[in-house]
């Protein structure tokens, strides 16, 4: 176990980075087949997703199926350093521009309430399903808020690493991967 969390998500961040084109496009399709499926079962009418950076899990193509299927999409957007992330709503094709992190938004952010789930992507997770991300604490602030969605930690299976939660960890519901879904027991 790496006790330093910077140096977990260094090493996690080289690991994700590592990954050939084909063998990730091939992760990716087994992940939104995932997604899709759990879907089918819960058929939530609005869905946060995220835009992938840093070579996260790109969903693109389940968020197109999941607008034609009447899902209102929305992305997170940043709106203040010590603020939980606001959801803007959003369609595949819209107008999109970058914000202070580099992260694209949508250009003229129409706010929406929490939605009924949330795409959540990991550095890293560990069994009790804390995600381990970036070290800004937007996705902590938002699962501290009330109503809390439900959650949907998206990773790759080489993500899962050993390491211990903070008080203000927020175990997610459920981790998808190309090969697992950690649920609760």
């Amino acid at each position: 176990m790496v006790s330093d969390k910077n140096d977990l998500r260094r090493i996690l961040l080289q690991t994700r980075r590592s990954i050939t084109p084909a063998l990730r496009a091939s992760r990716d399709t087994l992940i939104r087949a995932q997604l899709w499926h759990w879907w089918t079962q819960h058929r939530v009418p609005t869905m946060g997703v995220y835009w992938p950076i840093r070579g996260e899990p790109d969903l693109h193509a389940l968020y197109v199926e999941l607008a034609a299927a009447g899902v209102c999409l929305a992305l997170p957007v940043v709106v203040g350093n010590d603020l939980p992330l606001r959801f803007a709503a959003w369609v595949p094709g819209d107008t999109m521009v970058k914000d202070a992190f580099g992260v694209s938004v949508p250009a003229i952010p129409d706010f929406l309430p929490p939605p009924d789930a949330l795409l959540i992507p990991c550095v890293g997770f560990n069994d009790a399903r804390i995600r381990l991300g970036y070290g800004g604490g937007f996705y902590d602030r938002t699962l501290a808020s009330a109503p809390r969605p439900y959650t949907i930690g998206v990773a790759y299976a080489d993500a899962r690493a050993s390491f211990d939660g903070a008080a203000h960890d927020i175990a997610l519901d459920i981790v998808m991967t190309e090969s697992t879904i950690l649920t609760a027991t």
